[in-house]
C-alpha cells in the first residue's frame, strides 16, 4: 500500500487575465495545471492557436503544450512528441498532424497553429514562420463544452493526469480565434505581443483563469 502524500494545494478563485503575464510551472508534476475560461465556446470549424513557450525538458519525452477536453474526447491537443515533432491532434489520441520543426528551448519560442474544417489545411508557424501545409481531419468541427487545460494532458474530464507528459516551463501570450489569421497577423503577434489584438475565442490579456497546484504567475518580468 503506498503512503499517502500531502499534496499542497492552492486552488485560486477565478481572476482576470489582465496585464502581461507568465505561467511558471517550476517541476514536473501531475497535480499542477491551469484552467482557462474562454470568452467563448470552442464551436470551431477553423481556429488559430498560439502561445509563447520556454521549457528546458529534453530528450525523448512527451510534453503537452495545450489541452482542450469534453467529458467524452480529447478535442484538441498540441504536444511535442518524443522524438521532437510538435503535433495536432483533434478528436484523437492516435491519428495526429505532425510536423518537424525546430527543437523547443529555454528560450521563448512562439508558436501558432492554423487549421481549417473546409480543406483540413494545418499549419504550425514558429516565430513567425509557416511550415508546410498537411491535410489533417477535412469536414472535422471541434465540440463545445469542454475544459481548456495547460500544464496536463487530462485523460478524464480535469483529470487522469501523467506526471511523465506534464509541462515544465514557462507558457505565456495564449490566444484563440475561430478563424485562420493572416501570415501579417501572426506575424504582428509574434512581433509585438503587447501590441496585437486578443484572441476571439481565448484572449490572454482579458480571460478569467484557475492555477491549481504548484504553478507561479508572474507578472511584468520582461519590462
Amino acid at each position: 500500500m503506498k503512503m499517502a502524500t500531502l499534496v499542497l494545494l492552492l486552488l485560486l478563485p477565478l481572476v482576470s487575465a489582465t496585464g502581461r503575464k507568465v505561467f511558471l510551472f517550476p517541476e514536473e508534476s501531475d497535480s499542477a495545471y491551469v484552467r482557462i475560461t474562454p470568452k467563448k465556446p470552442l464551436n470551431l470549424q477553423a481556429f488559430t492557436l498560439c502561445m509563447r513557450i520556454a521549457t528546458e525538458l529534453k530528450g525523448r519525452r512527451e510534453i503537452i503544450l495545450f489541452a482542450y477536453r469534453t467529458q467524452d474526447h480529447d478535442e484538441l491537443n498540441v504536444w511535442r512528441e518524443e522524438d521532437g515533432r510538435l503535433s495536432l491532434y483533434l478528436r484523437s489520441s492516435g491519428d495526429a498532424a505532425m510536423f518537424d520543426l525546430l527543437p523547443l528551448y529555454e528560450f521563448p519560442t512562439h508558436l501558432c497553429v492554423t487549421w481549417q474544417s473546409i480543406t483540413g489545411a494545418t499549419a504550425f508557424w514558429v516565430n513567425g514562420h509557416r511550415s508546410m501545409v498537411k491535410i489533417y481531419r477535412r469536414g472535422h468541427r471541434v465540440d463545445p463544452n469542454g475544459a481548456v487545460i495547460l500544464g496536463q494532458d487530462p485523460d478524464s474530464f480535469l483529470g487522469s493526469f501523467d506526471k511523465g507528459q506534464s509541462f515544465k516551463g514557462e507558457i505565456s501570450d495564449v490566444h484563440m480565434w475561430d478563424s485562420v489569421l493572416s501570415a501579417s497577423q501572426i506575424l504582428k503577434l509574434y512581433e509585438n505581443p503587447c501590441g496585437a489584438q486578443g484572441g476571439n475565442v481565448i484572449d490572454w490579456n482579458s480571460d478569467q483563469y484557475q492555477t491549481i497546484n504548484n504553478v507561479v504567475v508572474l507578472t511584468n518580468i520582461d519590462g
